[in-house]
């Protein structure tokens, strides 16, 4: 597999481990540092469990074969959703995410989840509603579960400022930002 961000890209290898190469601001190749890497560099303490990964703007995250989310790089919105606003230069957990996901999918600025029981789960920048909770800018450093959407989904999608869903009946859910009409509900 493979994933870009804004500045970096991310492979996963056949044997389970995360390499990463370029931009590193905030600690996004997940190295232990913030120079910027020409070449792929492992992504330290992931140990080849990893089963998925996916990026956003400047952040990049992790699933484990056990269903464990690890996320790192900036963090200034709780994108990283480990509880705090610290950037990662090494992946950290995804706090309450230790098992029961099958997804994970980066946004610009924030992140969800998609649960065992079809449940989606979001967390970092809420500015235009993105997260599915209700709120508007009121970002979250942890999971959260996107309102009526706690089970009966397969798929999700995640934009810069937008998230879509599809569920078990084929339908289409989507929220967030709408300014160029992204959730097409006319």
């Amino acid at each position: 597999a493979i994933t870009a961000g804004e500045a970096h890209t991310c492979a996963l290898t056949e044997s389970g481990r995360v390499k990463c190469w370029g931009y590193n601001g905030w600690g996004r190749l997940g190295n232990g540092a913030t120079s910027e890497k020409l070449v792929p560099n492992n992504a330290v303490g992931l140990d080849g469990n990893v089963s998925s990964i996916t990026t956003g703007a400047n952040h990049t995250c992790a699933r484990t074969s056990s269903g464990s989310i690890k996320c790192w790089g900036q963090n200034g919105w709780g994108q990283v959703g480990d509880g705090t606003i610290e950037h990662k230069k090494i992946p950290a957990d995804v706090s309450g995410l230790e098992s029961g996901t099958s997804a994970v999918i980066g946004g610009g600025y924030h992140t969800c989840a998609l649960t065992l029981a079809g449940g989606i789960l979001c967390w970092g920048s809420s500015g235009n509603g993105q997260l599915g909770d209700g709120t508007l800018f009121d970002n979250k450093l942890t999971p959260v579960i996107v309102v009526g959407l706690n089970s009966g989904v397969t798929a999700v999608a995640v934009g810069n400022l937008h998230t879509c869903a599809v569920t078990v009946m084929g339908g289409a859910k989507c929220w967030g930002a709408n300014t160029e009409g992204q959730r097409g509900d006319g």
